[in-house]
């Protein structure tokens, strides 16, 4: 319990640090990110969330580490492929690159409570009813054999309900002016298209979460390996944008590979009463599915038009 408790502060303390220290220091101002500072950051994360799974491992073993490893493989995997929504987002808002940065660091400010929420629920309902095991199995293979079987399918996030809420609600301006979520015209606020994008950003990862949770409860529930491993994923997910949303054509093949791997973790959920899969199988599916579609998708180039 000593362990546990002093590697949970060390997590909220280094994550609130490096929270601060972007917002403070790299995204005092907005600006466009390269290539080369989004590596440089994605890196950074990379390392970060390494050296907390071997923490991990070293404080409660190889199990637990194991544990760790494929929770955050399997979420960053998620995150690659729910990225190019974000792309989707951006076009249909037109956001300049300039205020992409600032929108993604908010949105992912509020996926990290958001997640937190729905990990302790989730597995608060397995641990009170166990059959939740089967409706979350069930979830994970319908939406893997869903993602397999269907077309290309385009977002519109103009038909997003969290925008027509906002509609409703509030006017919206149509032209964006400065790094401002609201602006006042006349004697009433206006929300902007940078507030409108970050609130279906935000809508994005709830709809997100209702895949991503299950899948990586069906690998550990622990609370404290389940959140740590999704908070890694999610504070890398912004570098892994500004890195990769121009070449989101080429990675056409790792939709079929993350909907494998959501039919695996999902009858690996069902069957777990009667037979538990080694974590060490899990960690080599995983990585072995999502490594061979993201080569699989760079050696065969997509069919120009």
């Amino acid at each position: 319990m000593t362990a546990t408790l002093a590697l949970w502060l060390l997590f909220g303390c280094g994550i609130i640090a490096m929270l601060v220290l972007e917002l403070g220091v790299f995204s005092r101002k907005d600006h466009p990110v390269s290539f080369g500072e989004a590596s440089l950051r994605c890196t950074v994360w990379f390392l970060l969330a390494l050296a907390f799974g071997a923490l991990v491992y070293y404080v409660h073993g190889r199990e637990k580490g194991l544990q760790y490893l494929a929770a955050y493989l399997l979420e960053q995997s998620l995150s690659i492929d729910n990225m190019f929504v974000f792309v989707m987002i951006f076009h249909y808002f037109a956001i300049p690159k300039t205020s992409q940065l600032r929108i993604l660091y908010w949105g992912i400010l509020g996926a990290v409570v958001m997640r937190f929420i729905f990990i302790f629920a989730g597995i608060g309902l397995i641990n009170k009813f166990h059959w939740m095991l089967y409706i979350f199995g069930l979830l994970l293979i319908f939406t893997g054999a869903k993602m397999a079987l269907q077309g290309e399918e385009k977002m519109d996030p103009g038909r997003n309900p969290a925008l027509r809420l906002l509609k409703r609600w509030m006017p919206l301006t149509t032209e964006i002016e400065g790094p401002s979520f609201f602006r006042k015209i006349g004697a009433a606020w206006h929300a902007t298209p940078l507030f409108a994008a970050l609130l279906v950003v935000e809508f994005s990862d709830v709809v997100f979460a209702i895949d991503s949770i299950p899948a990586v409860i069906a690998i550990t529930r622990d609370p404290f390996v389940v959140y740590t491993s999704n908070v890694f994923a999610i504070m890398n997910l912004r570098s892994l944008y500004f890195m990769l949303a121009g070449l989101a054509d080429r990675f056409r093949f790792l939709k079929y590979g993350i909907s494998a791997i959501l039919v695996f973790v999902g009858i690996k959920m069902i069957a777990e009463p009667v037979f538990r899969v080694p974590i060490g199988v899990s960690l080599a599916v995983i990585a072995g599915v999502v490594g061979i579609s993201i080569l699989t998708s760079l050696w065969f180039e997509p069919e120009k038009a």
